[in-house]
């Protein structure tokens, strides 16, 4: 068998296993959800469906599914079912330039553990994130219905001023890593050189402007069930609804990776190398602390949302205006002129 065909069947086994794993990490971030906002509320959440309630996402889904799927009369058909594929679509392709561990060897053969390794790896993200708010706006447009066409305005608004604030955030770290590639930012973050560390200004506002992408309390102003109903999807039902709320999700888990590969150090396990460990059992390890630190960045993302309330939305226009834009410029000018005195001092 030629080589360019066994590249590309490894190439899609590993799409399988990534978006399997990452549907199957979808269904149990609600559960996990819903488990620590009941406790942080002092009351029970799903325990009855399984044990402690561990079978609760699929009867979620299959309770969906049987649901009725209704269309408002004068609703826009086509574009109204295709706008939650589209959310969902963008949610999952973002997955595909994320390095999850370094390499394992298999039958002699060396195996990249990332679906695509390409050379503008961070360009790719921020496209597709960027893209994430058509989906939205159309389904606000399509509904036919004014409190689903201001949830989307909404989230158009968001997406603008808080784009701007993360795209300056990576600035920083491209110029410290001269590199868009996302596998080379995570091997120059080896020990604990992280980028967390380097660069705390631009980890904060990126952290702060994935809140706002991905719709998540405090910045929720899209869905605001008190003020719209239920925002962009209150047209939505059944399948379609369904679609939504695994979009958003995805975006949760997407967004926690992306920051665990931009400033946690990605799969890097503090000096791992160096404990003469064989390499099966390193690429594991790597594994395994790119999924922890994942985990950890989504049950951030449960917690705050159950702590911080709703923003207004002018407050949440001032915050990204007046405060993320400037910190973030700030930052790109500090980190360029620190460089420019490291290289000129060496």
């Amino acid at each position: 068998m030629p080589d360019w065909s066994i590249d590309i069947i490894i190439t899609l086994i590993k799409i399988v296993v990534v978006e399997l794993v990452l549907l199957t990490g979808v269904a149990y971030t609600v559960y996990a959800e819903r488990r620590v906002s009941a406790f942080i509320q002092h009351r029970y959440g799903p325990n009855r469906v399984g044990y402690q309630g561990l079978l609760q996402p699929l009867a979620d889904v299959f309770k969906l599914i049987m649901k009725e799927d209704i269309v408002p009369e004068r609703a826009n058909k086509f574009v109204h079912s295709l706008a939650p594929a589209i959310s969902l679509f963008v949610a999952l392709s973002t997955f595909a330039v994320i390095p999850f561990g370094d390499k394992i060897l298999i039958a002699g053969k060396e195996i990249k553990l990332q679906i695509a390794d390409v050379n503008i790896g961070v360009l790719y993200i921020l496209a597709l994130l960027s893209l994430g708010v058509y989906g939205i706006t159309l389904s606000g447009w399509s509904s036919n219905s004014k409190y689903s066409l201001l949830g989307g305005l909404r989230s158009s608004a968001q997406m603008i001023s808080y784009e701007l604030s993360m795209g300056l955030a990576v600035l920083g770290l491209i110029l410290i890593n001269s590199s868009f590639r996302l596998d080379t930012i995570v091997m120059n973050q080896y020990g604990w050189k992280w980028n967390i560390i380097l660069q705390p200004i631009g980890f904060i506002t990126f952290l702060v402007a994935s809140f706002a992408e991905t719709n998540r309390t405090p910045f929720d102003l899209p869905e605001a069930e008190q003020e719209l109903v239920g925002g962009y999807h209150t047209e939505y039902s059944s399948t379609k609804f369904a679609l939504f709320f695994m979009a958003e999700y995805a975006a949760v888990i997407v967004s926690s990776a992306i920051i665990t590969t931009l400033y946690l150090g990605g799969w890097q396990f503090p000096y791992l190398q160096t404990f003469g460990l064989p390499d099966m059992a390193v690429s594991i390890i790597q594994v395994l602390t790119f999924c922890g630190k994942t985990a950890f960045m989504v049950f951030f993302f449960i917690w705050v949302r159950w702590t911080i309330p709703r923003f207004r939305y002018d407050q949440l226009m001032n915050i990204g205006w007046k405060v993320m834009l400037p910190a973030a410029l700030t930052n790109l000018i500090l980190t360029a002129i620190v460089i420019t005195i490291i290289k000129l001092n060496s």
